[in-house]
C-alpha cells in the first residue's frame, strides 16, 4: 500500500497540472480575443442546465452562459445583431477533432431563449476526464449531437458574401 500511495498522488498532480494550464480560445470576428483557464470561468455567472444522455438518464450541469463569454469577447448582441452581423456564427470546436455550430441569433436573449452554456460540472461533481474539462451543453435539443465534449475553442465567424 505504501508503494502504491506515491503512484496515486503523482497521476492526480499530473492530471491536475494539466487542467490548471487549460484554456478555453475565444477567437475569430470578435474584438477582444481571450483565452480563459478555469479560474477564470470559475468567477464568471454561473447558471444550470439539464440534459438528457443517450441511455435517458437526465443530468444537471452547471457552467457559464456562452452568451457571457461572447459578450466579454466583444460579439455583437441585443440591438447590434443586425445587417451584416446577423450573419454571424459560433463554430465550437472539441479536442477530438468534433465541431458544431450556432448562429449568433439562436444564442442571443432577445432573439431566442436557447440555455447553451459551457460546463464544468455534472451532478455537482466535475466532469470526468474523459470529458472535461469543459463540455458545451445547448439544453432543450432533442438530440444531444450540439452538447460537445472535451470544448477547446470558440471561434466567431461570419457568412461571406
Amino acid at each position: 500500500m505504501k508503494r502504491i500511495l506515491p503512484l496515486v498522488l503523482l497521476l492526480i498532480s499530473g492530471w491536475v497540472f494539466c487542467q490548471s494550464g487549460f484554456k478555453l480560445k475565444v477567437s475569430g470576428e470578435v474584438s477582444n480575443p481571450l483565452e480563459l483557464n478555469l479560474a477564470d470561468l470559475s468567477k464568471m455567472t454561473r447558471k444550470e442546465a439539464l440534459l438528457k444522455d443517450k441511455d435517458g438518464s437526465i443530468h444537471k450541469y452547471s457552467g457559464v452562459p456562452v452568451s457571457d463569454i461572447l459578450a466579454r469577447a466583444g460579439v455583437p448582441a441585443g440591438k447590434e445583431l443586425h445587417g451584416d452581423n446577423i450573419s454571424k456564427y459560433l463554430l465550437v470546436k472539441c479536442a477530438d477533432g468534433y465541431q458544431v455550430l450556432f448562429s449568433l441569433a439562436e444564442l442571443d436573449a432577445s432573439i431566442a431563449d436557447k440555455n447553451v452554456i459551457v460546463a464544468d460540472t455534472v451532478d455537482g461533481k466535475p466532469l470526468p476526464e474523459s470529458k472535461g474539462p469543459l463540455r458545451l451543453i445547448a439544453e432543450g435539443e432533442k438530440k444531444p449531437a450540439r452538447s460537445s465534449y472535451q470544448l477547446e475553442a470558440l471561434v466567431v465567424g461570419q457568412i461571406k458574401k
